[in-house]
């Protein structure tokens, strides 16, 4: 089966149930208020779903590795620590809690500038190694992780319910203004990631035939890493931490699709994402009843097929 003709299955699936989640129980009397409501959340499946889909298949494309994900370099880690700082420092009462823009716009400039101080002066170095710079983020993510941690210990426990509402990922309460702030920054980020699909596509071939091609590597990776760091930024501080979603939608979608080139990649696991978040999520509120998180389920998946590919050898 030719790629076009899976892609277009998948968009129809896609199709499908975000149909259903707009249209399901709407009469004449009630559309316009469950529509308000359900919008904003399929639109934030939408947009967490393309975010970590595209970014991770270019991280792997820069790393030449199929088991990494952005998440490695510590931005869930860098989310939690702001957040549980944001607490400590200013209390559950702040204006930086309690307003969602302004919590959102914090959270992403923050994130985006540790990303920038890193990168820029990571690459700065005349022998930068891509695999150095991910065991610095391993490192950083495992600090910042253990200072979230020894910060909650000083919250009060009452405080500590509107950290756990930051810890999982939730569409169900998506803010629509934000959503609709998220969708032209992904939007710049995606065609930024399409300009520069032509160079990703010579990365296949291996860092040293890339360079002898012509792609300046070096530069390549500092303006690829930059535009992740943007894009999970966003993801995060819009819907909260995803950690293996990305490792499932890019691995299914190069096994399901033949093409390498990244024009098409990037839309192909961006469709395959949405789909695939969309079904996780009806499968929390239709067979758990909210009962449990679409994230939770995520890292069982993920986590489970994570130690497939390793057993397997299948990166």
């Amino acid at each position: 089966m030719r790629d076009v003709v899976k892609l277009s299955l998948v968009l129809l699936g896609a199709l499908a149930v975000a149909g259903y989640f707009l249209g399901h129980g709407l009469t004449a009397d009630n559309y316009a208020y469950f529509l308000s409501r359900r919008t904003p959340k399929v639109l934030a499946i939408a947009l967490a779903a393309v975010a970590i889909s595209a970014s991770s298949l270019v991280f792997q494309t820069i790393t030449n590795n199929r088991i990494l994900t952005p998440s490695i370099l510590g931005f869930d880690s860098l989310y939690m620590l702001l957040q549980t700082t944001l607490l400590v420092v200013f209390g559950v009462s702040s204006v930086l809690l309690i307003n969602p823009y302004l919590n959102f716009v914090v959270c992403v400039i923050l994130m985006t500038i540790s990303a920038t101080v890193l990168f820029t002066l990571y690459f700065r170095r005349r022998r930068a190694n891509i695999y150095t710079l991910l065991l610095i983020g391993i490192v950083l993510g495992s600090v910042f992780g253990s200072i979230s941690q020894f910060f909650t210990l000083l919250v009060d426990p009452s405080e500590f319910a509107v950290l756990q509402d930051a810890m999982f990922a939730s569409f169900n309460n998506a803010n629509r203004d934000l959503v609709y702030m998220s969708v032209p920054v992904l939007a710049l980020c995606l065609l930024a990631l399409y300009r520069y699909a032509n160079q990703l596509d010579v990365c296949w071939l291996g860092e040293d035939n890339a360079i002898s091609l012509g792609v300046d590597i070096r530069r390549l990776t500092l303006k690829v890493m930059m535009i992740i760091a943007v894009m999970i930024a966003v993801s995060t501080a819009l819907v909260g931490p995803v950690l293996f979603f990305g490792l499932i939608v890019v691995s299914l979608a190069r096994q399901m699709f033949i093409s390498y080139q990244h024009r098409f990649l990037i839309i192909a696991t961006s469709i395959l994402a949405v789909f695939l978040l969309l079904t996780g999520q009806f499968v929390v509120e239709q067979w758990f009843g909210f009962e449990t998180t679409v994230s939770v389920i995520i890292n069982f998946v993920g986590g489970s097929y994570f130690l497939y590919l390793l057993t397997k050898n299948k990166f």
